[in-house]
């Protein structure tokens, strides 16, 4: 069990100490669940009453947050922090570290490795993986159980394949990635061209560049670009279940919840956010900044940073059926007002 004291996580991660600095923690833990021996958060001020009722020996909060507990019940040690919910995700991190077993560098026998792929002796391939000709593999990186990399992909220091992670060729991703089970990052475009109602196949000859720090989830799929690249800028969040169509560009640390999708070549500033299951439409512009509700549609370029929100609310379906018959006769409506107004202003003249 990994025991540290409260003054050490301060003394490394910073915040104001209140309270006994030799207290030994196990762990962090939500307000409710906390016992005795954990550190834990509070990041929502809606939980103040959870925080005045945890068992925790340490509680992490903000100024704001601290003063209005001040003359609680609650009695263990405080650390004052200006983003306690950055703080949480960093103790975490720690304890995680601390506690999860060191990788043993190595070739799994199992593995198919090509000859010329450039493989650092610290990193670690695990079962069954394929690595295919002129795949370099950086220092540190983990390649787990089942995964593929393609010809000529670069894969940098310190990123993390979980299992059957698929990778084609040419691809690159850069340090301390990580790439979770079943994604399938450089898989052709979504590219044909019509002639008498036949499809012909554009060939996606493009990569997908990312960058460093990178999280991609489960079963996400990264299209190739089909002449130019795809490219997933630095710090990129990605959950699980997202489409990023061919030759899309994604700025550095925007976030996408489950479910997004973005259609070829829209390009998509930094520091931006989509909730789960917003659409984007092909080749539109997206500035920094820009954050889309869940379940939005995007179907026009957005040019200023803001929230922006483009779906119904949810209704009885009685009600929902009402509203779209209104919504479909909207432009009858239109003209018999204008026509209304016009006869109106005839008899005020």
């Amino acid at each position: 069990m990994v025991k540290v004291r409260l003054s050490e996580l301060v003394e490394r991660f910073g915040g104001q100490l209140m309270g006994d600095p030799n207290i030994e923690l196990f762990g962090i833990a939500p307000l409710i669940s906390a016992q005795a021996s954990h550190i834990t958060f509070l990041s929502n001020s809606k939980l103040r009453s959870q925080a005045e009722q945890t068992q925790a020996a340490a509680l992490i909060l903000s100024a704001s947050d601290n003063a209005l507990l001040a003359d609680m019940a609650y009695r263990g040690a405080r650390v004052v922090t200006s983003n306690p919910y950055a703080y949480f995700a960093r103790v975490a991190q720690f304890f995680l570290d601390q506690s999860t077993l060191p990788v043993k560098p190595g070739i799994h026998p199992s593995a198919s490795v090509d000859p010329s792929a450039n493989i650092a002796s610290t990193a670690t391939i695990g079962p069954h993986v394929t690595i295919e000709a002129d795949v370099l593999v950086a220092d540190r990186c983990v390649i787990d159980a089942g995964s593929f990399i393609g010809r000529g992909a670069v894969v940098g220091a310190d990123t993390h394949f979980f299992a059957n992670v698929t990778f084609h060729a040419a691809c690159e991703i850069g340090q301390r990635g990580i790439i979770h089970s079943g994604a399938v990052i450089g898989s052709d475009g979504f590219g044909f061209a019509n002639e008498g109602g036949v499809w012909i196949k554009i060939p996606q000859t493009g990569r997908v560049v990312i960058g460093n720090d990178v999280d991609i989830g489960a079963n996400t799929s990264i299209d190739r670009g089909a002449l130019e690249d795809t490219v997933i800028e630095d710090g990129v969040k990605l959950d699980n279940q997202i489409q990023i169509g061919h030759n899309c560009h994604i700025g550095a640390h925007t976030a996408m919840a489950g479910c997004v999708g973005v259609a070829g070549s829209a390009k998509i500033g930094k520091y931006c956010t989509f909730g789960g299951a917003a659409m984007v439409l092909g080749h539109l512009t997206i500035a920094d900044h820009v954050h889309i509700s869940s379940a939005s549609m995007v179907s026009r370029s957005i040019l200023e940073a803001g929230q922006y929100t483009g779906f119904y609310p949810l209704a009885k379906n009685a009600e929902w059926e009402k509203s779209a018959a209104i919504v479909r006769n909207l432009g009858v409506m239109r003209e018999k007002i204008r026509s209304l107004e016009k006869i109106i202003k005839s008899f005020v003249k």
